[in-house]
């Protein structure tokens, strides 16, 4: 009753904003194939069909011990899972994997960024106080960004994430509604704890987001800086870092081990801001030559986005205003940002979002201006209009959007393969359904799975008879395509059971061995990605790879094209075990992954122990099979020599020793030595957490592994906790003890604080966090509204004071 009550007592804005938000969320939802979302099928496309090993790997291995990251020995000759990249959304599949099947909850997390940005955007103009009709519009503008075709790979839009960007779609959610928060705190003190908690989310949910969180915080603290604003923001600021501090601190303090894959920086500045016509005309009115082939034009939004500032400069809305400052400075960012790890295109997202939002300001105050021009009396605006506009605007905005996405109810494709909605029609289709189709109909329902799931039995089979080990597979984007993705195949050790490891695997930059990954790739495979930019890739060449796999301790090779094939037959450390559907399994000799040094190592100085100075010299090292004999170490024992990297070392012979009883498990390696103190190589990648009990070490070696000085005959070496880790938790307890604190602490008393019935500008006062009920005005006046009076300045909503109002910092 108490519900029929509250939805009785609600205004006709109030119903209209719930409606045109529900029906944002709805539109979205149908575009992303709902009855395949709830199909229980594993997805599969692009790298969302690789990510589904990481929640289960997640599930199975890591919260089993009490870890949200550790070792995985799946991908890369082993790499740290989760260490340097974000654990909420896998939290989250796993949570919901309690009460649906795995690939359903993995689909459903995967969407929920895509339907919370419109109910984001919304709650982002309530809280900064838009008046209506523009909260709910701002949801509109949201779908027009969810939609966009102009950018696939970025981030935040539906594309993107079908690509595998779903961790950014939803902390792009979070990081819209931070900066609600933040608007509603900077102007109430209120609000600290929400603001803390979601900055927190959506820093754990992707770092990039949280950059435009932490961006926009800081512009609107510009825009009305004094003393109580900073302690506001400070404080919120400071504990929701705090609180991500056991993710973000071993980022940090270990980046030197990130890998960087070389993105390269977008240099079409125009087309890329503007993509469409506009950006092409621009481009070519400076001199430049229009070359960007982009299935998206933002031509109208970005004309639309220009009068919405416009407007909102005009009428002093500073919600308008600070997107427009926030979209310049991520306009400014893209063209300055250098060339480096931080590839330049992923700021691209903000801007455009700005864009839509302020697009959707415009349409807003069209129709508040047409309800006061439709009125006989300015200070009686025509509230049919301005409540009829905004659901004019939504329709026309939704149909725009639907017809290339063919979503329309009781639309029909003619035969001529354009599609009609009553008298309407279109020859253009987005892509976007068609993606959404392959991905969520998942890897049982595609043609080939037959195929894929005899080569991956066929390797489960090879792994019982023969020993678990890591395998490389050739690589070609048609043929592997076929079975949901390029990437399918990382799902080796998800499909047997941790005993077939992937040398590839879908985290690119948690590895420092994928530069050699790919290096092998491109001898081992006819058509290989090189996905690595500036590596020395040479072309087909199996033996010269072979060598390399054994190196890395790679015991299964896979290979289907008839030049692969065919040189493997001619190599006799191959030896072929198994065959199917025109695959050629080969088990690689010498491929232990513990195994004597024939020279010790030699160290070298001057040379940074991570990062782009290593690589340089480990691929030159690795690229020479001449300089292979002596190991290049980034420290060691004080007995080994010193070089700089410039030279040659000397091979200084080592004593004899045997190793036996060699057995890995998920984050251990042990085995036994005849006689201590020889060096003894370990083939797995090489991580700071590695630490070795009867051996002195690891010490890092080149290309990416491990080298350990027996001192007893029995080795272990474990992945484990460093002080670093430990800071990292310590400081998130203390970031929890400072969420305490700003509950105990409560609201910020603000020198200008506005608690008004009216405000000056002639908004009505947008929703609390905590009273999302609150009936939604129009913005407008009534007649015995015109008397009303502020509330006193230290008395919150309904005229309780300070002390005794219920609040939420």
């Amino acid at each position: 009753m108490a519900v029929i009550e509250r939805l009785r007592r609600l205004t006709p804005e109030s119903k209209i904003s719930g409606a045109i938000v529900a029906a944002a969320v709805v539109f979205t939802l149908v575009a992303l194939q709902p009855m395949l979302l709830v199909a229980d099928t594993l997805p599969a496309g692009g790298d969302m069909g690789a990510h589904v090993w990481g929640p289960a790997f997640l599930r199975d291995h890591l919260l089993s011990e009490g870890r949200l990251s550790g070792w995985a020995p799946d991908w890369y000759a082993g790499f740290p899972a989760y260490h340097f990249y974000m654990v909420i959304p896998s939290l989250a599949i796993v949570a919901l994997d309690l009460l649906l099947p795995y690939g359903v909850a993995f689909k459903l997390v995967t969407v929920s960024g895509l339907l919370a940005l419109p109910v984001a955007a919304w709650a982002f103009g309530r809280l900064a106080r838009l008046p209506f009709p523009g909260p709910p519009l701002l949801a509109v503008g949201a779908v027009g960004f969810v939609f966009d075709r102009s950018f696939t790979i970025y981030g935040g839009n539906a594309a993107s994430t079908l690509a595998g960007e779903f961790a950014f779609s939803i902390s792009l959610a979070l990081a819209v509604l931070f900066l609600g928060l933040v608007l509603r705190g900077l102007e109430t003190g209120r609000l600290r704890v929400a603001a803390a908690i979601t900055l927190a989310l959506c820093a754990l949910c992707h770092i990039i987001p949280a950059m435009f969180a932490i961006a926009g915080a800081t512009l609107a603290l510009a825009l009305r800086m004094d003393r109580g604003r900073l302690r506001w923001l400070a404080s919120a600021g400071v504990v929701g870092g705090l609180l991500t501090s056991f993710w973000t601190v071993p980022f940090i303090l270990r980046r030197a081990y990130l890998n960087d894959m070389g993105w390269e920086k977008l240099t079409t500045y125009w087309e890329s801001l503007l993509p469409g016509r506009l950006g092409a005309s621009l481009t070519r009115a400076f001199g430049g030559e229009a070359t960007a082939t982009i299935a998206g034009d933002i031509t109208w939004v970005a004309v639309l986005a220009v009068v919405g500032l416009g407007t909102s400069i005009i009428f002093r809305r500073r919600l308008g205003m600070f997107l427009g400052l926030l979209s310049l400075l991520f306009a400014v960012a893209f063209v300055l940002v250098p060339q480096g790890r931080l590839w330049n295109a992923r700021l691209l997202p903000f801007w455009y979002l700005c864009l839509y939002l302020l697009a959707a300001i415009a349409v807003a105050e069209f129709a508040r201006s047409a309800a006061v021009l439709l009125s006989e009396r300015a200070d009686e605006p025509r509230r049919a209009a301005l409540r009829g506009v905004p659901v004019a605007a939504t329709l026309v905005a939704l149909v725009a959007i639907g017809l290339p996405l063919r979503t329309l109810p009781f639309g029909s494709v003619e035969a001529d393969g354009s599609y009609s909605w009553l008298s309407l029609s279109t020859a253009d289709r987005s892509f976007i359904p068609d993606w959404a189709r392959w991905n969520y109909s998942g890897y049982e329902r595609k043609d080939a799975y037959p195929e894929f799931r005899a080569v991956v039995d066929t390797m489960d089979d090879v792994g019982e008879r023969l020993g678990c080990g890591r395998a490389m597979w050739e690589y070609e984007t048609a043929r592997l395509d076929r079975y949901g993705t390029p990437m399918a195949l990382m799902l080796l050790p998800q499909f047997t059971d941790g005993c077939i490891g992937s040398m590839e695997g879908l985290f690119f930059e948690a590895s420092t061995t994928t530069p050699y990954h790919f290096l092998n790739q491109s001898e081992l495979s006819a058509s290989p990605s090189r996905a690595q930019r500036d590596l020395p890739y040479g072309p087909l060449d199996v033996e010269r790879g072979v060598e390399h796999l054994q190196l890395l301790g790679v015991r299964y090779y896979m290979a289907f094209s008839p030049e692969a094939v065919a040189q493997a037959q001619t190599v006799s450390e191959l030896t072929e075990v198994a065959s199917v559907e025109g695959w050629h399994v080969y088990e690689v000799a010498d491929t232990e992954l513990v195994a004597p040094l024939d020279a010790e190592p030699v160290v070298l100085e001057g040379v940074a122990k991570g990062g782009e100075e290593w690589l340089d010299v480990a691929v030159d090292w690795y690229m020479d099979p001449a300089a292979q004999d002596v190991f290049l170490a980034a420290d060691g024992p004080s007995s080994w020599a010193r070089m700089p990297p410039e030279g040659r070392p000397e091979e200084e012979p080592v004593a004899p020793v045997e190793v036996s009883d060699i057995n890995a498990g998920t984050d251990s390696i042990s085995f036994r030595v005849d006689r201590p103190g020889t060096p003894v190589l370990v083939k797995t990648s090489y991580f700071p957490n590695w630490q070795a009990s009867g051996a002195d070490g690891p010490w890092r070696v080149a290309p990416n592994l491990m080298v350990v000085v027996p001192t007893t005959n029995e080795v272990e070496l474990r992945y484990g906790t460093t002080p670093i880790d430990v800071m990292g938790w310590a400081l998130s307890l203390l970031g929890m003890a400072g969420l305490a604190g700003l509950v105990v602490k409560g609201p910020v008393a603000l020198s200008d604080r506005r608690r008004r019935t009216v405000e000056t500008d002639g908004t009505t006062p947008a929703l609390d966090l905590d009273r999302l009920d609150e009936p939604e005005g129009d913005g407008m006046p009534d007649r015995q509204d015109e008397t009303a009076q502020p509330v006193s300045a230290g008395a919150g909503p309904g005229g309780r004071s300070e002390d005794g109002a219920k609040s939420s910092s």
